[in-house]
Parts: C-alpha cells; structure tokens; sequence
C-alpha cells in the first residue's frame, strides 16, 4: 500500500479521484484500509488548506430558525422582547451570556458558535 502525503493541488485532485474508486469498498479490507488512509490525508490537507470558519452567531440562530420551521417571534423565548429580538438579530444589542444560555438549551446552537466575536451596528453580507 504506497501512499505519500498530499503535498500540492494535484496530489489533492488524484487523492479524491482514487477515493471516488474506492468508496464502496469494503472495511478491513486492502481496499478499505487504502480508502480510510486516503480520505485522512484528505481531511488533514483540506483543513490547512480549505479552513472553515465558524459562522457569525446571528447568522447562526437565523439558520437554526429557518432549518427549524420557526419565526423571528419564536425567539423570544430565548432572546426576549419582539423588540429585544429585533435590536439581535439587527446587530445593534450583543447577544448576553443569559441569551447564548438559552439559545443553546433550546434550540441546540452550541456555545461555541454563539460566544463568537461579531460586529455590532454592521450588517452581515
């Protein structure tokens, strides 16, 4: 089983290329092996090279309330007032620790995402 790091954009290309051959392959099996090692030079190679950032909080709850089937109205259990829930989600009240607290219990946005610096009277792109 001869496999070398992936170094550059072509090593990148062929990797996934081989990957695509192999994804049916059978775990703990040659086959399988090859695939599990490749897909781990993959994952390692496109974390340095393609990092994913965390999304912006307030970009985060409005995708958990879209995916969800919810409201902006629905946030006020989280949030607060229809107003307090507005000043959020228009970026000109910072979310507090008693809101990022609730927002994870009910909706599952982990902390991580909520406790993100973000600009506060600026507009998401």
């Amino acid at each position: 089983m001869e496999i070398q790091l992936i170094r550059n954009e072509s090593d990148y290309e062929q990797a996934l290329k081989e990957i695509e051959t192999l994804f049916d392959a059978e775990p703990a099996t040659p086959e399988g092996d090859r695939l599990t090692t490749l897909v781990t030079l993959v994952e390692a190679y496109e974390e340095r090279h393609y990092p994913i950032e965390p999304p912006d909080p307030v970009e985060a709850i409005l995708y958990f309330v879209e995916s969800r089937g919810l409201t902006r109205r629905d946030l006020g259990l989280y949030i607060g007032s229809r107003a307090r829930v507005s000043e959020v989600l228009n970026r000109k009240r910072s979310l507090t620790l008693e809101m990022i607290r609730r927002l994870h219990e009910g909706l599952g946005i982990p902390v991580d995402i909520l406790i993100q610096p973000y600009e506060i009277g600026k507009t998401a792109a």
